[in-house]
């Protein structure tokens, strides 16, 4: 009878050994990973809208970018025909004492973001609802203070009266229509906007007293400083419309790229309509 010699045939004892080297070599190598003070490495869970070229996706903590630029207002041009003057000193001399345009005409006007994405506004401001003071337009001299105020849709004004004589404030714009009737000196009445739009106010009392309350989708809107400059932080990156906004011209739109965590420039020349209509 023969004798059989080495291992059974279907002997495991290597497999399992073999599991066991390569088991062993992972947890070294983890084991070393870390105490170098290297993460372990995880698999790219970035979602297609994070990656580049693409829009981005709103969400907590996403780097933002902004909008920086200056707004010049310049008298519309026209298709009058040019004149010519024979004596051109005579009519520079007429011409010099003209009254400028108000300097703080600047601050009627309003740089807003269209379509910018509204939950990431509201994480952009920052500003917990009841924080946030109500926006006013006071009735003050027999007139609006200010004359143009933007807001958010949504947004309650205040109108107080600071004159010591009756007001009646009203508004017939399809935006917001309203009438709150006649209230006297140290009195207030408030209107919620909920509309997006132009809305122009007036005094059923004083004809020539006006407001005008531009209501927006967004916060992403400021009005320039006296020297006409101004900044839109908080925008996530992406492609936007950026429009300049006066009651006397045509809005102004440029479209802007922002990057994360720098400022694109946006610079607006407004021209605007002579006052009488001209």
């Amino acid at each position: 009878m023969m004798r059989t010699t080495g291992r059974p045939k279907n002997d495991a004892r290597p497999r399992r050994a073999w599991r066991t080297a390569l088991l062993a070599s992972f947890v070294c190598g983890l084991a070393a990973r870390i105490f170098a003070g290297e993460a372990p490495p995880v698999p790219d869970a970035t979602p297609a809208s994070h990656q580049k070229g693409s829009a981005p996706a709103r969400g907590a903590g996403q780097a933002t970018g902004g909008i920086i630029g200056k707004v010049v207002l310049s008298p519309r041009l026209t298709s009058r025909q040019v004149r010519f003057h024979l004596y051109p000193d005579a009519v520079a001399a007429d011409t010099r004492h003209k009254p400028p345009a108000p300097p703080n005409e600047l601050r009627n006007v309003v740089v807003y973001v269209e379509y910018a994405p509204s939950a990431t506004a509201t994480t952009a401001a920052n500003v917990s609802p009841a924080a946030t003071p109500v926006p006013a337009i006071r009735q003050e001299d027999l007139t609006f203070v200010p004359h143009v105020l933007a807001v958010t849709k949504g947004t309650e004004v205040e109108f107080p009266n600071t004159d010591p004589v009756f007001h009646n404030v009203f508004s017939l714009s399809r935006a917001e229509s309203f009438d709150l009737g006649r209230y006297p000196k140290g009195a207030s009445k408030r209107v919620r906007f909920d509309s997006s739009g132009v809305v122009k106010v007036f005094c059923h009392i004083h004809s020539d007293m006006s407001a005008i309350v531009v209501v927006l989708d967004n916060p992403f809107f400021v009005s320039p400083d006296v020297d006409g400059s101004y900044v839109i932080d908080g925008l996530p990156p992406g492609d936007y419309k950026v429009t300049g906004w006066h009651e006397r011209a045509h809005p102004v739109t440029l479209r802007v790229h922002v990057d994360a965590g720098k400022r694109s420039p946006a610079d607006f020349n407004i021209p605007l309509t002579d006052e009488n209509g001209g």
